[in-house]
């Protein structure tokens, strides 16, 4: 269901990763704004998912448990995985903002209306 923002954030902050293994993602905000909140994801190797998580997070087969049981597994038992992956998801959520989409589509239309 529907949780405010505020809420959310301390969702994000009371947990120690997100699982997101989705069958279908349009985007991934939920990985990005864990990547925010220095949580690692685990998400599906589907979609969009793997290019918004980068190697700031474990992929994994949608359709396999077992995969998805491991990557849970590693990440709750290797707290040097767990900072990796906490630092290298901070700094790959800073590569997405509402700025940057902006001046990256008014570029490419610069580059169009100029042809």
């Amino acid at each position: 269901g529907r949780v405010s923002s505020e809420d959310l954030l301390y969702l994000y902050n009371a947990a120690e990763m997100l699982a997101h293994p989705a069958f279908y993602e349009g985007f991934g905000l939920p990985p990005l704004e864990a990547m925010a909140c220095g949580l690692p994801p685990v998400v599906s190797n589907v979609a969009s998912l793997p290019e918004v998580v980068g190697d700031a997070g474990l992929l994994i087969d949608p359709h396999d448990t077992d995969e998805l049981t491991v990557a849970l597994w590693r990440l709750l038992n290797d707290s040097d995985l767990r900072e990796e992956m906490r630092t290298k998801g901070l700094r790959q959520a800073e590569r997405f903002s509402w700025e940057r989409a902006a001046r990256e589509t008014q570029e490419i239309y610069r580059l169009a209306y100029e042809k």
